[in-house]
């Protein structure tokens, strides 16, 4: 089926789900899902054109539901060896700051982050905009966020630590926007978080067709692809398995244009759309656990901050104080757009020399892995690559990044000058 492009104004509420995948929104849905089971069978289902599957999406009101997903990302590192326990909490690495004070292994800004790599298996719930649950499992340990009102808890079964907040305005935020079908900030937690962060707007940049059908976690599915219709970009298309009968996204793939396994793949292994148990979104933490309060944390780290700056201060020395990047911009268009910045003090990386010691090996070496010198117009640089997202740091201090190969990061730095 031809790729559908959506111009008219009464489309706009479905083609508002259709997007590139932005250089920010890549890096951040990377964070995100995998495969679920095979596909059993392709399931003999009505014809939909693209922008009814479209529209079929951004109608589906499905609030209630609970599953288990399965989430895989190789976004091809290297190994970090014996950083890693160093550098990702709940590794065995310390969760103390750089004051000394221990911070919460059960922090959900840092422990999520775990997802970033490796496979891991989550169960999930949902019941309105008020409560969720989310569960990664781990061989015998379990860390579970908790979502019920004006409450958050997280829980570390392995450390037997707590993390609790409580903050009703914030609540109430997470509402109004579930209530608008807006995204909620945070770790997407399901296929639908991570297709709504791909689908909403279309545009001359990209092609979307509806590419025959699957099973997904016993469900018949349409199977929606979005691809870049630009050369240069990293990304091959995006495959989205879409439920028949609610909507609901269950499975969500990203493969490189250079091939191979897929960067991203997560979906549903279990799904159930019934009303969650009003204990699913219940929590008293256990005899003997350690628990942080979210507020305790902000005042630590508030108390750290830079003090306020003098009044008159140039807004360049403020963005240089606070490593602000107001000078950011964005080159070119959808799938091949390239974030530019500027790094605080307008010099590249340092380096780890036997003289300089500015980076310890551990770390440059890391560095090295990823790194590709070059040279250009602009003068020269290191190109840092994944298999989707790459970044040119020049010697001067400047920054290309986007999901685009690294002859385009070098077009755009020759261009710039």
């Amino acid at each position: 089926m031809a790729p559908y492009e959506s111009e008219s104004a009464g489309r706009r509420k479905a083609t508002r789900y259709v997007v590139p995948v932005a250089v920010v929104g890549v890096a951040a849905a990377t964070i995100g899902l995998v495969p679920a089971l095979a596909d059993s069978g392709n399931p003999d289902l009505p014809k939909l054109s693209a922008q009814q599957l479209i529209e079929k999406i951004a109608k589906s009101d499905v609030q209630q539901m609970s599953g288990t997903v399965k989430i895989s990302t190789d976004l091809g590192l290297p190994s970090l060896g014996g950083m890693a326990g160093g550098f990702t909490p709940g590794t065995g690495g310390s969760s103390e700051g750089g004051d000394g004070k221990a911070g919460s292994s059960a922090d959900p800004q840092s422990k999520l982050m775990e997802l970033a790599s490796g496979t891991h298996t989550l169960r999930v719930a949902a019941d309105g905009p008020d409560r969720h649950k989310l569960s990664v499992l781990d061989n015998a340990a379990e860390y579970s966020v908790i979502h019920n009102g004006d409450e958050v808890w997280a829980y570390d079964s392995a450390s037997n630590e707590a993390y609790h907040s409580k903050d009703a305005a914030a609540a109430g935020d997470r509402a109004e926007k579930h209530g608008k079908g807006e995204t909620p900030k945070g770790v997407p937690a399901t296929p639908k978080e991570l297709a709504d962060e791909v689908l909403k707007a279309s545009g001359k940049t990209t092609s979307i067709s509806v590419e025959g059908t699957s099973q997904v976690a016993g469900r018949d599915a349409y199977k929606l692809l979005v691809k870049p219709k630009q050369a240069g970009s990293t990304v091959g298309g995006i495959t989205i398995s879409v439920d028949a009968k609610t909507g609901v996204p269950l499975k969500f793939t990203l493969t490189p244009a250079g091939g191979g396994k897929a960067v991203v793949d997560a979906g549903f292994t279990k799904v159930d759309f019934a009303k969650p148990a009003a204990s699913t979104f219940d929590f008293t933490p256990p005899k003997g656990t350690k628990v942080t309060e979210g507020d305790d944390l902000k005042a630590q780290d508030k108390s750290h901050a830079p003090k306020d700056l003098p009044k008159g201060m140039p807004e360049e020395l403020k963005d240089a104080q606070g490593g602000g990047m107001n000078d950011m911009k964005v080159i070119g268009e959808g799938w091949t757009s390239i974030a530019e910045l500027k790094l605080p003090g307008g010099q590249g990386l340092p380096t780890g020399g036997s003289g300089s010691g500015d980076v310890p090996p551990e770390a440059q070496k890391f560095m090295d892995a990823l790194g590709d010198h070059v040279t250009g117009k602009f003068g020269s640089g290191t190109v840092f690559s994944t298999r989707l997202v790459n970044a040119l740091i020049t010697d001067d201090g400047k920054v290309y990044a986007g999901a685009v190969t690294k002859d385009a990061l070098v077009k755009a730095a020759n261009a710039a000058q």
